[in-house]
C-alpha cells in the first residue's frame, strides 16, 4: 500500500510539471520601460523622483482646473488621486487655527482636528451613503471628487481672512455688519460653485431615481463646510 501510494503522488507531481512548462529567460537582465502614463509599458520606478514628483503636481493642478471649471468630469474619475484634497484640507485647517481676534484661550487646536474630521469622516459617510443607493463609482474616486471640490471653499476661506485683516487693520473693527455680510456672500458663492462641480461630477453615476437621494447629503456636507468657513473665520 505504501509503495503504490508513492507511485500515484509521483505521477502527479510529474504531471504538474509537465502541464506547467516554466517560460522566460531568467539570466537576461531588466529592460526599463518608459512611456505615458496608464500605457501597458509605463512604469513609474524606472522615471527619477522630480519626474514623479512633478507628473503628480501636474496631475493635481489639471484636477484643480477640472473643478474651477467643471467640463471633463471623465479624467478626474479615472485617474484619481488623494494629493489634492489632503493639501485643500491641510490649507484650511491651519487656516482656521485660532484667531487672536476671539479671545486670548483660544490656542485653534481642537479647529484642525475638527476640520479633519468633518472633511474625511463626511465625505466617506456621504460616499458609502452614494454607494448603497447604486452610485457607479468606486470609494475612493467618490473621495477624490469630494476633495477636489473643496477648492472654491477654501478660496473662500482666504478671501474671509483677508476681509478680515481689511476689517481689523484698516477700520479698526469698525462697520461689523458691512464686512460680515461680505463674506457672507463669499461663502454663498463658493458654496454654490462648490455644489455645481460636483454635481457636475457625481449627478450622472447615480441612478435617476436615487440621485437626489445621493446629492442631498453632498450638498449638506458642503453647507457645513461653508458654516465652518464663515463662522471660523471671525
Amino acid at each position: 500500500m505504501q509503495n503504490s501510494d508513492s507511485e500515484v503522488k509521483l505521477e502527479m507531481v510529474d504531471e504538474g510539471l509537465d502541464s506547467v512548462p516554466v517560460q522566460g529567460n531568467l539570466s537576461s537582465p531588466y529592460q526599463p520601460t518608459s512611456g505615458n502614463i496608464g500605457d501597458p509599458n509605463f512604469n513609474s520606478l524606472d522615471e527619477p523622483v522630480r519626474d514623479t514628483i512633478m507628473r503628480d503636481l501636474k496631475a493635481v493642478c489639471t484636477k484643480f482646473k477640472h473643478v474651477i471649471r467643471p467640463s471633463d468630469k471623465k479624467s478626474i474619475l479615472k485617474d484619481w488621486d488623494l494629493w489634492g484634497p489632503l493639501l485643500l484640507c491641510t490649507l484650511m485647517a491651519m487656516i482656521l487655527q485660532g484667531d487672536e481676534n476671539i479671545n486670548d484661550f483660544h490656542d485653534g487646536g481642537p479647529q484642525f482636528a475638527e476640520v479633519f474630521v468633518i472633511v474625511w469622516v463626511g465625505a466617506m459617510i456621504v460616499t458609502l451613503n452614494s454607494k448603497l443607493l447604486g452610485g457607479n463609482i468606486s470609494f475612493f474616486q467618490s473621495v477624490c471628487v469630494l476633495g477636489y471640490c473643496l477648492l472654491p471653499m477654501a478660496i473662500a476661506l482666504i478671501c474671509c481672512k483677508v476681509v478680515l485683516m481689511i476689517q481689523y487693520n484698516f477700520v479698526n473693527g469698525h462697520y461689523p455688519l458691512v464686512f460680515h455680510t461680505l463674506r457672507f456672500w463669499i461663502t454663498l458663492f463658493a458654496l454654490h460653485w462648490t455644489c455645481k462641480a460636483v454635481w457636475k461630477f457625481l449627478a450622472d453615476v447615480h441612478p435617476s431615481e436615487r440621485r437626489g437621494l445621493a446629492m442631498y447629503p453632498i450638498f449638506l456636507f458642503y453647507t457645513v463646510i461653508g458654516w465652518l468657513v464663515l463662522s471660523y473665520s471671525v
